[in-house]
């Protein structure tokens, strides 16, 4: 039994032993480890000490030139010793203070107080290095500047060189061009004063404001040649244009005083000239855009000009046609009126039909007033020509509807007179359709015309003189009458519909070359696709030149095909 106790108690013995050697061993590392911590910050501390902070100073000590610069000298030699002597002592201290919390075995106030010293060998550091990049930024500033001002220097020379070859483009404006080269020149004469006494504080000022002078010279010197162009030679006679063709036109009795062009000249004078004195003192901020926005406007003078003048054709073209179908509903109408009381007694009328005919009169009066009226607001100017071709097509819209109505109502009557004499109305109607047709054929003067419009004249003639002929038998057959007062009409709007085909087709087809002939010397895409269809344009296959031109300016300029339709159509 005391043996067993005595095994026990020794193993007991054992384990305690070992427990303390443990404990001692890591106590040891631990305090191994702290110590270690401590000779990193110590190393770290030793770094910052030894920053080249002198050697730069002895470099500025050297280029020392004036009172500022030995001024500013002394701080720097403050704020190193202030550095040195106080931060990095103070840092030293609180290392020797972790030193000896160790050996007193204080780990709780060693954590507190190590964070304290991490802080202030950061804050050690940055004051350090703050200073290191002042002095350093000083002793390169020779370097760093002389090379920005050698590349200011070649661009400068590029510039002067560019003005000089090209002087007369400037024309008035040159004068200050040259002050404006000079004051450059004068500045390069100031860095070299400033950098010869090391006054970089001043040096970095004049550098940044060359740059500035320089990059505005650069500026002017692309954009000034383009400004007074504009300004004073393309400008100027746009509008000496655009006043001829206003007295011209005026001259003419065009109503076209809703353009303002008077007021709207003057205007664009005084900003030209508002541009020019700014373009005097090299101001040009957003003068390239005013100009070619005014020029651009004044441009759009001319095609209202051009859209009055050709409203004005249309309009006097389509008056004469409306004026004579006016003329002939209206005796149409009066016609039946003077007859109603006889046709009453002579054919059984409903209320109905009569009710058809007082409508169709009451509509012809309300078109009669409104010619009327639009013709005495011609005769006044107050209305423009393009406003007046929009209301004659209302007009002549509502006049093709009475005439329709007019039909019904004379088809309702059932009287062989009216069907007759509606027929040789008709007959003249297609007849005079059929001749604008061939007046707008032969007036366009295509190169080549198709086939298809040959075959549809011949079926149109065949058909008036079928109607022709009904007309000269006798008795009238009104029902065959009718079938070729019919067909002839479909047939002559048939013809009608492909020769305005035919020319809008070519129309555009030469508006789409002509633009696109602007680009043909610098596209070769453009020039041979225009080429294909300029082809196609004289062999008469004017579809597929149309749809050629299409496609070769759709891939340079996509919105070309709906504006030059647009502008067909607003043209029209």
């Amino acid at each position: 039994m005391n043996g067993v106790i005595l095994v026990i108690t020794t193993y007991i013995l054992i384990a305690i032993a070992l427990c303390v050697i443990v404990l001692i061993l890591m106590k040891k590392n631990k305090n191994k480890k702290f110590k270690l911590t401590i000779e990193e910050l110590d190393k770290e501390k030793n770094i910052i000490e030894s920053t080249p902070v002198l050697l730069e100073l002895a470099k500025v000590e050297t280029i020392i030139k004036n009172d500022k610069m030995e001024e500013k000298y002394k701080q720097w030699q403050d704020r190193f010793e202030s550095i040195k002597e106080n931060q990095l002592s103070q840092v030293n201290d609180l290392i020797i203070d972790l030193d000896m919390f160790i050996d007193n075995k204080d780990y709780e106030q060693y954590q507190k107080k190590l964070a304290h010293v991490e802080i202030e060998l950061a804050k050690s550091k940055t004051m350090m290095d703050t200073l290191l990049a002042e002095i350093k930024e000083i002793n390169s500033s020779e370097e760093k500047y002389r090379s920005i001002i050698i590349k200011l220097k070649t661009k400068y020379r590029e510039l002067n060189d560019k003005f000089s070859n090209n002087k007369e483009e400037y024309e008035d404006v040159a004068e200050i061009i040259e002050l404006q080269f000079e004051n450059i020149e004068r500045r390069f004469q100031d860095f070299e004063e400033y950098m010869e006494k090391n006054e970089y504080g001043e040096v970095v000022h004049i550098v940044k404001a060359i740059d500035n002078m320089v990059d505005h010279m650069s500026i002017v010197i692309a954009e000034v040649p383009d400004l007074v162009l504009l300004a004073k030679k393309l400008i100027p006679k746009r509008i000496e244009q655009i006043t001829e063709t206003y007295q011209d036109m005026i001259s003419k009795e065009y109503p076209i005083g809703y353009m303002n062009i008077e007021y709207n000249v003057e205007e664009a004078l005084k900003n030209v000239n508002s541009i020019i004195d700014r373009i005097k003192v090299l101001n040009l901020e957003d003068c390239m855009f005013e100009l070619r926005t005014m020029l651009e406007y004044l441009d759009s003078m001319f095609n209202e000009f051009e859209k009055e003048k050709n409203a004005r054709k249309e309009y006097e073209e389509e008056s004469i046609i409306f004026d004579k179908k006016l003329e002939k509903i209206n005796n149409i109408v009066s016609d039946i009126y003077s007859q109603l009381d006889e046709i009453k007694n002579m054919y059984d009328l409903t209320d109905e039909d009569l009710q058809i005919i007082d409508e169709v009169n009451n509509r012809l009066k309300g078109i009669n007033k409104d010619y009327k009226k639009s013709v005495k607001r011609l005769s006044k100017k107050e209305i423009s020509y393009s406003k007046l071709v929009k209301e004659l097509e209302n007009l002549t819209l509502l006049l093709a509807s009475v005439d329709d109505d007019l039909d019904s109502s004379l088809k309702s009557l059932g009287t062989m007179y009216e069907d007759e004499v509606r027929a040789r109305e008709q007959l003249d109607e297609i007849q005079e359709l059929l001749n604008q047709s061939k007046i707008r054929i032969r007036g366009y003067k295509l190169p080549i015309i198709g086939n298809e419009y040959f075959v549809q004249l011949t079926e149109a003639n065949e058909a008036i003189l079928e109607i022709i002929k009904e007309l000269e038998k006798k008795p009238i057959s009104i029902k065959v009458l009718n079938t070729r007062v019919d067909t002839a009409r479909d047939l002559v709007l048939k013809l009608y519909n492909t020769t305005h085909e035919m020319i809008k087709t070519a129309r555009l087809v030469e508006d789409a070359i002509i633009y696109g002939n602007r680009f043909r010397k610098d596209n070769h895409e453009i020039d041979q696709g225009l080429s294909k269809a300029e082809v196609l344009f004289y062999k008469g296959n004017y579809k597929k030149a149309l749809e050629v031109s299409f496609d070769t300016l759709d891939t340079f300029d996509p919105g070309i095909k709906v504006r030059l339709v647009h502008s067909y159509e607003n043209e029209k």
